[in-house]
């Protein structure tokens, strides 16, 4: 498999947003779970609205970064264009989770995880893709 150009920490993304759709199909499940996690005590919500809008911007920057080091081959070329449209999207699925929480509601919270967990899964895949080719290429 590595001969390929694909190492095992390549996947660990897939793994992650794969889990994320799985955990959050079985969490949708049990109603108490779901009125736990969307309405915990005020304190705890108005920390977690916090949280995700600050990851919300660090990632929205981030993302903005490495679009911009993608368009010079050089400094970082396709992987980083599709590394900085993942931040994008997360950044994008903080600010829904950050609204649910805000207004005690699950379905941007649902909203959240389908974009994060897709975007991850999506954007594994191209980088899988963008790895074996270069390497298919040099030969």
């Amino acid at each position: 498999m590595s001969s390929a150009g694909i190492r095992p920490r390549d996947l660990l993304p897939l793994a992650l947003g794969a889990a994320a759709l799985v955990l959050g199909t079985a969490m949708g499940w049990d109603a108490r779970l779901v009125e736990a996690v969307v309405s915990p005590p005020p304190i705890a919500r108005a920390g977690l609205v916090a949280l995700a809008v600050l990851f919300a911007l660090w990632a929205l920057r981030r993302g903005i970064v490495r679009i911009s080091e993608g368009r010079d081959p050089e400094a970082g070329g396709p992987a980083a264009l599709i590394r900085g449209v993942r931040l994008v999207f997360l950044a994008v699925a903080g600010v829904a989770a950050a609204g649910g929480w805000l207004v005690g509601h699950p379905l941007p919270l649902i909203l959240a995880l389908v974009i994060a967990a897709v975007d991850v899964l999506e954007t594994t895949f191209l980088l899988v893709i963008l790895g074996t080719r270069r390497i298919v290429g040099r030969d």
